[in-house]
């Protein structure tokens, strides 16, 4: 049985249910199915009307929406995304796929964002009926703040993750418009409505660390408390390694996030879904508290990896205690 939660038991708001359609999440998802497929978009459509989650995502933005952090975040976010973008310059520079990939290293210098990432992109990670002509993905991840985030689920972690976003696009924007100043084409993908692409996958697979047990990415140094963004382009970079902590099979011996859980989404074990054993949420269980707390955060704030100055040390025991073994 899971430890007691003071958000639990959750009953959903029925004003929200009546809006559900009858199709379930996880089948869109495709929790059980053994062959791999693209995957379909559930949530955070850049238009709603197009998926049938989308009169519930509509719903989402209904819940406080007069409080300050939101509303001072979102205008903040919006002034980013608004920003229009650097033209492409007529004269394209060149470098080898090293040297562009070390030069990422300056946008986490300057604060720009706290990682980034390469990958060559795979059909894979692309929504159903979207493409992606770019070769390269380039992950960018910002760090939410602790203090803030551990307010979730009330509003003020909501502020921050909204606050996040916009970090993550105004790096993505960074990013871009210094590659079209080399005369490079690159095109930002900022969260939540990323459009074509599926973040999560190409964030493991250029070294952002394992997925959790709470469906989102851990690594040492963030936790699992950051927010990606990417930058699509066909500049040659070096695609840069996965990494592997044991964070995977420190989560099957955790539960912290499933006690914490409100509506007890989190399994205790993988599920199948599209053909890979993996850590899955139950979307149809977490959705409506994720819309009433407006974002809810709750798994991410209470993982023992995102407790500031504990990644590290508990990367440091696992590799310790792989070395014996």
């Amino acid at each position: 049985m899971p430890r007691k939660s003071p958000h639990r038991p959750f009953t959903p708001d029925p004003a929200q249910m009546a809006l559900a359609p009858e199709v379930s999440g996880n089948t869109i998802n495709g929790l059980g199915e053994t062959a791999p497929r693209r995957p379909r978009m559930v949530y955070w459509a850049p238009d709603p009307d197009t998926i049938p989650h989308g009169r519930m995502q509509r719903w989402f933005y209904s819940v406080r929406p007069d409080h300050p952090a939101l509303v001072a975040a979102r205008a903040a976010r919006q002034e980013i995304l608004d920003t229009p973008m650097a033209d492409v310059a007529a004269a394209r520079v060149d470098h080898a796929p090293g040297g562009w990939t070390a030069a990422l290293d300056r946008f986490v210098a300057d604060g720009t964002c706290e990682m980034t990432g390469v990958a060559e992109m795979q059909p894979g990670w692309v929504f159903e009926g979207y493409e992606i002509p770019q070769s390269r993905v380039i992950v960018l991840g910002v760090q939410h703040d602790y203090d803030a985030i551990a307010k979730a689920p009330e509003p003020d972690a909501g502020g921050e993750v909204v606050r996040q976003y916009g970090r993550a696009a105004g790096a993505a924007k960074t990013v871009a418009n210094w590659l079209r100043g080399q005369g490079w084409e690159a095109e930002p993908v900022t969260g939540p409505m990323t459009g074509a692409l599926a973040l999560i996958p190409p964030a493991l697979a250029c070294g952002f660390g394992e997925l959790g047990k709470h469906g989102s990415i851990i690594n040492p140094e963030m936790g699992a408390s950051f927010r990606l963004s990417a930058v699509l382009t066909d500049a040659p970079f070096a695609p840069t390694p996965p990494r592997d902590f044991g964070i995977d099979a420190f989560c099957a011996a955790c539960r912290v996030c499933e006690d914490a859980c409100p509506p007890q989404a989190l399994s205790p074990e993988k599920q199948t879904v599209r053909g890979v054993s993996k850590w899955y949420v139950d979307f149809d269980r977490c959705l409506p508290f994720f819309n009433e707390t407006h974002g809810c955060a709750i798994c991410i704030a209470q993982c023992p990896w995102s407790r500031p100055g504990v990644g590290l040390n508990l990367a440091e025991k696992l590799a310790r205690r792989a070395a014996r073994d």
